[in-house]
């Protein structure tokens, strides 16, 4: 197997977040290309189309291109380019037909260090490769949904020739030139032979595989017809739970109507700090919403707050953990 068995993200090489914060710059901005998706996968919940139809701020469809502009240049007002710009957030980035547009733009202003996006990977053909490729594109994260078209059915509730979505993805690993290509796999619904036939398809047609565990990351989302593993993390790390919620000192969100969210995991849109649209990137970063949030945290009262209280992805995603550290750090941020 030529692949490396890695995740989507860096377990080992990561920056103490403790002596860096705060931060003038962000280390990733989500801007979300498309807040919709072409799956309906049970443990999202924009694959819930009933659910989104009742949920304000949702089914907004693709990103505006002018506004996207307007982002990607409010970004070059931060003192130096951020770390990740990630086109991602709910839905399928390439339900954005503009979505090799974006990232050419932005690999043009030289806003980030890297561009990536994840995608399910189901509308990808050998042209739209090249296009993403040739964009620039540094890094795709490949969701595979299991190892056959009836797993599919059953878990993505998603019709797909998976034969040809292997041979796709095949194409896109050979002319990746300059692009990572990360594909994993959700293994709770994998009996052990298939999580072998899923290394023998992605093994040698990638540069990482991984296969995941199930857990609930969406608050106020309860899944169907899938459960969260109570044995391990999502990387298969043992289960703990941080008091201080790191992501929020180092990243957030841009949705596909230009309103800002502190978690990337707000599909409620309850976690709102901005509207770039009205506001600067940077004016949002540096907001009085976002601040207030971090102390809210650094003062450890995350289970007071209704949203953020039961986060599944504080045990289960494996957080930096900055909680010994809470108490010096608050006086950083009321000074």
């Amino acid at each position: 197997m030529k692949a490396q068995i890695k995740p989507r993200i860096d377990l080992h090489n990561r920056t103490r977040l403790e002596t860096v914060i705060p931060l003038a710059v962000p280390f990733i901005i989500f801007v979300d290309p498309c807040d919709t998706c072409n799956f309906q996968c049970r443990f999202c919940p924009t694959g819930d189309r009933r659910l989104m139809q009742s949920t304000p701020g949702r089914n907004h469809g693709p990103m505006d291109f002018g506004l996207y502009k307007k982002i990607i240049d409010d970004i070059l007002a931060f003192e130096k380019p951020i770390k990740v710009l990630r086109l991602y957030k709910d839905g399928e980035p390439l339900l954005n037909p503009l979505l090799p547009e974006m990232i050419r733009y932005a690999k043009k202003k030289k806003c980030s260090e890297r561009i990536d996006t994840t995608t399910n990977a189901s509308l990808l053909t050998p042209e739209k490769n090249m296009e993403l490729i040739e964009a620039g594109l540094d890094r795709i994260n490949i969701s595979i949904e299991g190892v056959s078209a009836q797993q599919y059915r059953d878990f993505s509730r998603s019709s797909v020739d998976f034969e040809k979505l292997a041979a796709t993805i095949r194409h896109f690993y050979e002319h990746r030139q300059q692009c990572e290509m990360i594909v994993k796999v959700n293994g709770d619904i994998l009996a052990e032979q298939e999580k072998e036939l899923f290394y023998d398809i992605f093994g040698d047609i990638a540069d990482g595989v991984f296969v995941e565990h199930v857990m609930a990351c969406w608050p106020g989302f309860e899944l169907t017809g899938v459960a969260v593993n109570r044995e391990c993390g999502i990387y298969g790390q043992s289960l703990t739970e941080v008091a201080v919620c790191p992501y929020v000192f180092y990243s957030f969100s841009i949705n596909a109507d230009g309103s800002a969210s502190a978690c990337f995991l707000d599909w409620q849109r309850k976690l709102l700090i901005g509207d770039v649209k009205k506001q600067s990137v940077r004016g949002v970063w540096s907001g009085s919403e976002l601040r207030n949030l971090q102390k809210l945290f650094l003062r450890k009262q995350r289970k007071e707050h209704a949203v953020c209280a039961n986060c599944g992805q504080l045990t289960h995603g494996l957080p930096d953990d900055i909680d010994r550290y809470a108490e010096a750090l608050l006086k950083h941020f009321e000074a």
